[in-house]
């Protein structure tokens, strides 16, 4: 068997770092059994579905690093959804509504009312047909048998069919709802697992008769506890977080990556900087079913350790032209995102305005001055400078250093500077402290 997978998201706005989260353990463990990972837009919903929105999908996807092995929509299917209704219709497995939604409301409340489930309650076959009325329908479930599966991250489920409604499948309008033409697609697509939040572990319920009705083996489900914010409930600014915004803080697709496979699993978040390891170590046997907290701070940090371990090809065609290898090898430590290496460059070139020193450091940087132009460069400069400073006035450590460090590149913190100081054209560094 081809293990495939599937994200199916509905291009009715744009991705989310929930939604993202289902499609990258798609994508992971179809790339773990050297399967197929399939992007299905749910497009049934005409009014809602925008073709802008297909193409942030594909786009974020893309930058995400998520490669595709084919796409469909689901507008294209609507002669399969048909033929494969005609079957169910015939086989008596859906059947015709006329309940208006404000019935089917007003019998909900009686039923709660009543200290009774509110399950659909199916009208006998001989019950009048309404005139003129357009019906909605259902998919009959089975009462007979206990619905079963073994969740990969869930364990065991057990569902009474007597205590799930009916579920609608197709509007009276003759629009589909999710359920059936999931499950057709599903069957017609080979999708060997389904990756999803555990909002439709009902919904499972249900297909799971689906695909038996229509003669196919059901695949593996995943259902993984959802996502929440840092105060512990799912807020309006993650359920928005997109991937624009993402982009716009300067986070690496890689860190974004890095953070959501491990989210709700055993397994710590580590910086990496490549997916390789990530696929590897997906086990949802490892996923937890207590909610996982998405931490924008964490991701953050995530997003500056990996810049610690990014060798420049990587980011080279995002840097300045000032910014070359030796510079951006000195600077990434000190960096949270990659946009924060133009600031550096008048570090290393100007031009640049040092902050007044304190009159105190003015004997520092007298003799520091003096010393400057005489060094060799190409040594080792700053344990030069520092030697003659100190032999020449006794400063030490930090009022040695941080003088020096403040005059050279206007910061009170920063890389190494024996490893920075280089970097400075000998000429610039003498004028910056000669003007200190």
């Amino acid at each position: 068997m081809t293990v495939t997978t599937r994200f199916a998201p509905s291009p009715t706005g744009h991705l989310h770092v929930g939604n993202v989260r289902t499609a990258l353990h798609n994508w992971l463990w179809a790339r773990r059994a050297g399967g197929r990972f399939v992007l299905r837009i749910d497009d049934t919903d005409r009014e809602r579905s925008k073709e802008e929105y297909v193409e942030g999908i594909r786009a974020d996807l893309a930058w995400l690093g998520l490669d595709i092995d084919g796409e469909e929509r689901q507008s294209a299917r609507f002669a399969l959804y048909e033929a494969e209704f005609d079957k169910l219709k015939a086989a008596g497995r859906v059947y015709a509504c006329y309940e208006t939604p404000e019935e089917l409301d007003i019998r909900r409340k009686v039923l709660l009312s009543r200290g009774l489930p509110p399950v659909y309650e199916r009208k006998p076959a001989d019950a009048p047909v309404p005139e003129g009325v357009a019906p909605h329908w259902r998919f009959r479930l089975d009462h007979e048998a206990p619905i079963e599966w073994t969740d990969m991250i869930r364990g065991p489920q057990h569902f009474e069919p007597k205590t799930l409604s009916d579920p609608v499948v197709r509007r009276a309008d003759g629009s589909w709802l999710y359920l059936l033409p999931s499950v057709i697609d599903d069957i017609a697509m080979g999708i060997s697992h389904v990756v999803r939040g555990e909002d439709h572990v009902s919904n499972t319920a249900a297909q799971i008769q689906m695909f038996a009705s229509l003669g196919a083996k059901p695949p593996e489900f995943a259902h993984e506890a959802l996502l929440v914010g840092t105060e512990g409930k799912l807020s309006k600014r993650l359920g928005s977080l997109g991937m624009a915004a993402l982009r716009e803080a300067g986070i690496e697709p890689i860190a974004l990556v890095a953070l959501l496979a491990r989210l709700g699993t055993s397994d710590p978040v580590e910086p990496v900087t490549s997916p390789a390891p990530l696929i590897e170590s997906i086990d949802f046997a490892r996923f937890g079913r207590a909610p996982a907290r998405f931490d924008e701070a964490e991701l953050a940090l995530i997003n500056q350790k990996i810049l610690h371990h990014t060798d420049y090809a990587a980011v080279a065609p995002r840097l300045p032209v000032a910014i070359g290898e030796a510079r951006w090898n000195a600077i990434r430590p000190n960096l949270m995102t990659v946009a924060e290496a133009a600031d550096w460059a008048a570090v290393f070139d100007g031009p640049l305005v040092p902050p007044a020193p304190e009159e105190a450091d003015r004997p520092v940087l007298a003799a520091a001055a003096a010393a400057a132009p005489s060094l060799d460069w190409g040594a080792d400069p700053w344990r030069a400078l520092t030697d003659a400073v100190k032999a020449a006035t006794g400063a030490k450590g930090r009022a040695l250093f941080l003088p020096l460090r403040r005059a050279l590149t206007a910061r009170d913190h920063g890389p190494d500077m024996a490893e920075l100081l280089p970097l400075i054209a000998q000429g610039e560094a003498v004028a910056r402290l000669g003007a200190a």
